[in-house]
């Protein structure tokens, strides 16, 4: 298993998707749940195989069967977006529920989402704010940034920037342009160092 990741990510040998996917499939057949999880990613990305978001999905339900919450979370991830299933923001919501619950980050700043907009589900600022509290505390950018974005509304500047700077180190495109552009409305030194750094990266990465 370890093995198939370094063969997708590591810079220290060649990369070779067909050999991981290989891994992970016996890991999987093994009826390991982060087998089944990174063989579903496998077909969701087209890693070593043709993209077959059907198979992914098939793989991640068996994945979070086996108690694997990374599996439950790319299953909700298909089945909010209508990728390889029908979309199903009940069943979604179910899915990142459970993961938020067993403490995965990323499961629960998209929990905190549902709760924050009401998609199928009442809406609850206060609930969402502990969420995605809970998120940024897991380590997950999305959460460090929503929950930041909370905490410069009740005019807490500083734990808001603390919390983009935490962020800005392994946040995505997206999140990195809304930074920005929060930053930029920020009349404070910080902000704008930090928004340097920012815009930097999106260079870098872009």
């Amino acid at each position: 298993m370890l093995w198939g990741k370094i063969l997708l990510n590591s810079v220290y040998v060649p990369s070779d998707p067909e050999a991981a996917r290989t891994w992970f499939t016996i890991a999987a057949n093994a009826q390991y749940g982060p087998g089944h999880n990174m063989l579903g990613r496998c077909f969701h990305f087209g890693w070593g195989c043709r993209q077959d978001f059907q198979q992914a999905a098939r793989c991640y339900a068996r994945a979070a069967e086996l108690g694997d919450e990374w599996g439950r979370y790319n299953l909700g991830i298909l089945t909010m977006r209508g990728l390889g299933v029908t979309q199903d923001l009940a069943t979604a919501l179910a899915c990142f529920r459970q993961a938020a619950h067993a403490g995965h980050a990323k499961s629960m700043n998209l929990y905190a989402r549902f709760l924050e907009e009401g998609w199928t589900i009442p809406r609850d600022r206060q609930a969402a704010l502990s969420w995605y509290r809970r998120s940024a505390e897991g380590g997950d950018y999305r959460g460090q940034h929503n929950y930041a974005t909370f905490l410069l509304e009740a005019g807490k500047p500083d734990q808001a920037l603390h919390l983009w700077e935490q962020a800005a180190r392994t946040a995505t495109p997206d999140i990195l342009q809304a930074m920005a552009r929060t930053l930029a409305g920020m009349d404070r030194p910080e902000a704008a160092t930090l928004r340097e750094t920012v815009e930097t990266r999106l260079k870098a990465i872009l």
